[in-house]
């Protein structure tokens, strides 16, 4: 999927800003950058869930987004989103389910493919063993995954997720990112995410974003984009940036100023 140019905001004001992002097949692009830096009214955007005021959204090599019926977009992408409702009176099975409407007639029986599909993600997603379970009486980390269950029963070769580790402990952030991983390796998945972790966004991403004021400030490898002087730039705080000797993965550390709050509990005797 190719972002050309993009600009989209809110009540006549753009907040991004000639945006352009390309999500391949089988790798990970994390979108990343200080909070209001557009990250996620351009993740949206690419969703077609908010218009883009200028710009090409283009899937498949040259098929505008614009030129899909909704039914024909849901086979293509899907977006996990940061909120979504917590419906009552359903169970796991029936929320990963969900996930299949685009593949139901709209009358009579179809989808033979679905239920050995929704066997499968929920399987991917470790939530198998709560099928039967009401979705209103799981933890925000087993909701989540169930969720993530219900997008990838839509089987589509892009997927696109908004702040997903956000609320989860360290546990299902790590599971939740090792299945992102998963799904660009082992299944082709062309995956776009938001994250606010910048070491993670560096452990998970193929291919890093930097977003600043709506505009792409640096994109590329984590090596590359994520610097000390781009990412200190961006933020506004002087960002330290090492590399792992044994890993190569980035890592990222702000610098406290000397008077702050930090600095004091870092150095309590410092006068």
């Amino acid at each position: 999927m190719r972002a050309e140019g993009v600009r989209a905001g809110y009540r006549g004001t753009d907040v991004v800003h000639d945006a352009s992002v390309r999500l391949a097949a089988g790798r990970v692009t994390a979108l990343i950058g200080p909070n209001g830096s557009g990250k996620s009214t351009l993740l949206r955007t690419m969703a077609a869930l908010h218009p883009a005021t200028a710009g090409r959204l283009v899937l498949d090599g040259d098929t505008a987004v614009r030129d899909l019926a909704p039914r024909d977009l849901a086979r293509r992408l899907t977006l996990l989103s940061q909120a979504r409702p917590t419906p009552g009176g359903v169970t796991v099975r029936e929320v990963v389910e969900y996930g299949r409407h685009p593949y139901r007639p709209r009358w009579g029986p179809g989808d033979e493919e679905g239920p050995e599909v929704v066997r499968r993600v929920m399987e991917m997603t470790g939530v198998t063993a709560l099928a039967a379970r009401p979705v209103d009486s799981l933890s925000g980390g087993q909701l989540q995954r169930v969720w993530l269950a219900s997008c990838l029963a839509q089987d589509t070769p892009v997927l696109l997720l908004d702040e997903p580790t956000t609320f989860l402990d360290l546990r299902y952030q790590v599971e939740l990112l090792d299945i992102v991983r998963d799904l660009a390796d082992e299944h082709g998945i062309a995956v776009g995410l938001v994250l606010h972790d910048l070491d993670q966004a560096a452990a998970v991403a193929d291919d890093v974003v930097l977003l600043v004021d709506g505009r792409v400030a640096a994109a590329g490898p984590p090596a590359e984009v994520m610097t000390a002087d781009l990412l200190s730039a961006a933020y506004g705080i002087d960002v330290d940036v090492h590399h792992d000797p044994v890993s190569g993965l980035v890592h990222t550390r702000p610098r406290a100023r000397h008077h702050s709050r930090l600095s004091r509990l870092q150095h309590p005797h410092h006068p």
